[in-house]
């Protein structure tokens, strides 16, 4: 089971064919507007004194919006733990989860949302599910905004789909190390359009601030160590082929130095992501643009 989850508005009318996707990150508020006919639009609104509502609601008031639209919550926004899949029937396991996960999230139970997506099972045949929570509060505020909108809100995700839902579909494993401004850094090993590995690295959420001479001491050689750990996992853990390609998302100037080194500690090749051509210099908006993706995400992720 997928995490996108959908929220459909009562007695809505026709869906519109047009997407648009909202990226919440700590400092900013990111959407992506892609027509039907392939025109995009980009634009970031500052979130002050941490109003991010009043932000939602200065991007959905911004004329000719009518779409599709898909929200990435911010890192802050949600939380995600890994545990075994209760032994309960299918209809069962959300209800379950809930009281499963309280002990591991700080989200009170009764102003808790969830969801989860299956990932491999583990050697040894253990079935691991990654169980997604929110606050209720939070998103039905988010939700509020939108039905005071002429945006449909289809989706609400989290920043692992939205980079995940950029990777075209492929047999072979392709690790991404991704990145919103001023956010961490999320590794990601997507195959078969399916998450297959996600971690979230700390310490990195000012990575643009970083010189060339202050990322060669230290933050180069941690990178590599926590791609090595990563790779080890995806190898020995879930039995897969080694990671032949390592491809970068970062909103940084230092991407192609970083890259080159990331390729000489790791030896895998290492490359910026390639956007299409759409999307050339918006690496900043990356999120959003995954965010208008996530449809065809579905479609991968079931092909």
């Amino acid at each position: 089971m997928s995490f996108i989850t959908k929220i459909s508005k009562l007695f809505a009318k026709t869906e519109p064919r047009h997407q648009l996707g909202i990226a919440f990150r700590q400092d900013a508020l990111a959407f992506c507007f892609a027509s039907e006919q392939g025109q995009f639009q980009y634009q970031q609104t500052p979130i002050t004194n941490g109003e991010q509502i009043a932000a939602l609601a200065q991007v959905l008031s911004v004329d000719n919006l009518s779409s599709q639209g898909h929200v990435i919550l911010a890192p802050s926004q949600y939380q995600i733990v890994a545990i075994d899949k209760p032994d309960v029937p299918e209809n069962e396991i959300i209800s379950a989860l809930k009281w499963q996960v309280k002990e591991l999230v700080t989200i009170a139970p009764e102003d808790m949302i969830l969801d989860y997506f299956s990932g491999p099972t583990l050697a040894g045949g253990a079935e691991k599910i990654n169980v997604v929570c929110a606050q209720k509060s939070f998103l039905k505020s988010v939700v509020e905004e939108f039905e005071n909108s002429a945006v449909y809100l289809k989706t609400i995700a989290t920043e692992e789909f939205a980079f995940a839902s950029l990777v075209p579909f492929q047999e072979q494993a392709v690790m991404l190390l991704c990145q919103q401004p001023n956010e961490e850094i999320v590794i990601l090993i997507v195959k078969h359009g399916c998450i297959y590995f996600h971690r979230r690295l700390r310490g990195y959420a000012q990575l643009s601030a970083k010189s060339i001479e202050e990322l060669s001491f230290g933050a180069i050689d941690s990178l590599s160590l926590e791609i090595q750990r990563s790779s080890d996992y995806f190898e020995r853990q879930l039995k897969q082929a080694p990671i032949k390609e390592i491809q970068l998302i970062l909103p940084v100037k230092t991407q192609d130095f970083i890259a080159t080194k990331l390729a000489e500690n790791t030896n895998t090749p290492v490359k910026a992501f390639e956007f299409d051509q759409a999307h050339l210099d918006k690496t900043m908006y990356a999120a959003a643009i995954g965010a208008t993706m996530l449809n065809q995400l579905e479609v991968k992720a079931n092909a």
